[in-house]
C-alpha cells in the first residue's frame, strides 16, 4: 500500500526556502579537478571522495575478504550490439569538445567518482549543453542498456530534480534541474572489447560496464525529494513504490520468530545506507534473516523483491543477473530497520556474495531539514560485491589474458 507524507509540499517549500542559508547540502562548487571536474563544492564530500580515491579498489565485503571465482568471463547469449550502435551515433552526434571531455580509458578513476550529492560537480558532457537531437540520442542509448521501466524511473527522478528546484527555489543552482546530469564514457563501444558510461548526477547514478556480451550495471543509485509532485511542471510524477511496497510487504510476511533475526532495529532513526557514494571497499557483515529459513511463498516474495531492482535493466540481461542471485539464495540475507506498520518509514537490505541492495527512507534535506525520516526522501543502491562493482573483477580478468 503506497501512502502518501501527511504534511504538503507546499509547506514542505515553505520550510526548504526558510532554510536555504543554512543548507550545506546547497553549497556551490569551487575550482577545478582532474579531468575538468570541479572538486571544490561541499569541502565535507569532497574531502570523503578524496579519501575514497586515495584507497585502492577493493569491493563491498562481508569481512574485508573479497570472495573468489564468483564472476567469471562467459558467454550470456544476449547481444550488445544495440547498445553499442546506440553508444555510437551518440557520440558521433557530439562536438568534437564534447567527446573530448567525456571520453576516459577503460579502467579510470571515473568510474568511482560518482556522488548521489548534488554539490560535487561531474565530468563529462552534461544535458543542459546537449540540444534536442544529442538529448534523443542520450535516452536512446541508455534505454538501450535498460528495460523501459528503468528508462521511465530514470527520467522521472531527472523531472523530479526540477521539482526540487521549483519547491526550494532554487532554479539555476548547480545539481538541481532536470537536466543537471552528465554522461561520461570509458573506452570505446565494442562488441568484443570492454568499455562502458556512467550517468551521474544528483539521486540518479548508473554505471554501465560491458564486456563482449557480459554487462555490470553497479554501482546504481536511484532516490528523490520529493518522491512524487503533487504540483509544478511535473505533477503526478512518483517513483521507487514498487521497490518501496515489495520490501514491506516481505517483511510483513514474516513470522513473529523470523521477525525477531530480520529486524536490526525497530526505530527507524536517520540514515542506515551504508552504500552510497564514497563507500566502493565498506565492509558490511551479513545481518538479518537468510532466505534458506524463509518458506516458499515468502521466498517468491523476496524473489519478486529482488526483480523490482535488478529489472531495471534490460530483461535479458536481468534474467541472467537474476539467476546469478538464486544460485546464491542459500548465502542470502534479508534484514530490516523500523517498524512495520502501513505508514511507517524503514531501511531493508538484501546482501548475498553477488548482490547488495540497500532502500533508505531518509531525512527531509532539500526540502527542509528535520530530525525524523519520511517516505518523501528515498535512497537506493544496488552494488556487486566482492569486486565486481563497475565490472572490476571481469576486467581484472580480461587483462590477465589481455594485457593493454
Amino acid at each position: 500500500m503506497t501512502l502518501k507524507p501527511s504534511i504538503s509540499l507546499t509547506t514542505i517549500a515553505i520550510l526548504g526556502a526558510s532554510m536555504l542559508c543554512s543548507v550545506a547540502h546547497a553549497q556551490q562548487p569551487q575550482g577545478k579537478g582532474k579531468g575538468g571536474k570541479g572538486k571544490g563544492g561541499s569541502s565535507r564530500f569532497a574531502e570523503r571522495e578524496k579519501a575514497a580515491l586515495a584507497e585502492p579498489f577493493v569491493g563491498v565485503t562481508a569481512d574485508g575478504k573479497v570472495g573468489k571465482e564468483l564472476f567469471e568471463i562467459k558467454s550470456t547469449g544476449v547481444s550488445t550490439k544495440e547498445l553499442v550502435d546506440a553508444a555510437n551515433k551518440f557520440l558521433a552526434a557530439l562536438t568534437d569538445e564534447q567527446r573530448k571531455k567525456s571520453t576516459f580509458p577503460v579502467d579510470d578513476d571515473e568510474w568511482r567518482r560518482w556522488a548521489n550529492q548534488h554539490s560535487l560537480p561531474r565530468q563529462g558532457v552534461t544535458f543542459e549543453e546537449l540540444d534536442e537531437k544529442q538529448r534523443k540520442l542520450a535516452f536512446e542509448m541508455i534505454g538501450a542498456g535498460l528495460s523501459a521501466r528503468g528508462l521511465k524511473t530514470t527520467q522521472d527522478i531527472m523531472k523530479l530534480n526540477h521539482t526540487i528546484a521549483e519547491l526550494s527555489g532554487r532554479h539555476g543552482e548547480y545539481g538541481y534541474g532536470r537536466w543537471s546530469y552528465h554522461l561520461t564514457f570509458m573506452g570505446e563501444p565494442s562488441e568484443t572489447k570492454p568499455w562502458g558510461w556512467q550517468f551521474d548526477g544528483h539521486h540518479c547514478i548508473i554505471n554501465y560496464f560491458l564486456l563482449a556480451d557480459q554487462v555490470v550495471v553497479t554501482p546504481m543509485f536511484l532516490g528523490s525529494e520529493p518522491v512524487w509532485a503533487d504540483e509544478g511542471d511535473y505533477a503526478g510524477t512518483i517513483v521507487l513504490q514498487e521497490e518501496q511496497d515489495a520490501g514491506f510487504a516481505l517483511a510483513k510476511s514474516l513470522t513473529d520468530a523470523q521477525k525477531k533475526k530480520a529486524v536490526m532495529k525497530s526505530v527507524k532513526d536517520g540514515t542506515n545506507s551504508k552504500t552510497e557514494a564514497f563507500s566502493d571497499n565498506v565492509v558490511i557483515p551479513y545481518e538479518g534473516i537468510s532466505v534458506s529459513e524463509l518458506d516458499d511463498q515468502q521466498q517468491e516474495k523476496f524473489l519478486h523483491l529482488c526483480e523490482q531492482w535488478i529489472g531495471n535493466i534490460r530483461e535479458g540481461h536481468a534474467k541472467v543477473k537474476m539467476a546469478e542471485i538464486k544460485a546464491h539464495l542459500d548465502k542470502t540475507y534479508f534484514a530490516w530497520v523500523g517498524e512495520m506498520k502501513e505508514d511507517s518509514v524503514f531501511f531493508y537490505r538484501i546482501h548475498s556474495p553477488v548482490v547488495l541492495i540497500e532502500f533508505d527512507h531518509q531525512r527531509p534535506i532539500a526540502l527542509g531539514r528535520s530530525g525524523e525520516a519520511t517516505r518523501n526522501h528515498i535512497h537506493a543502491t544496488i552494488r556487486t560485491p566482492n569486486g565486481n562493482d563497475y565490472g572490476k573483477d571481469l576486467l581484472r580478468q580480461h587483462l590477465l589474458k589481455h594485457p593493454h
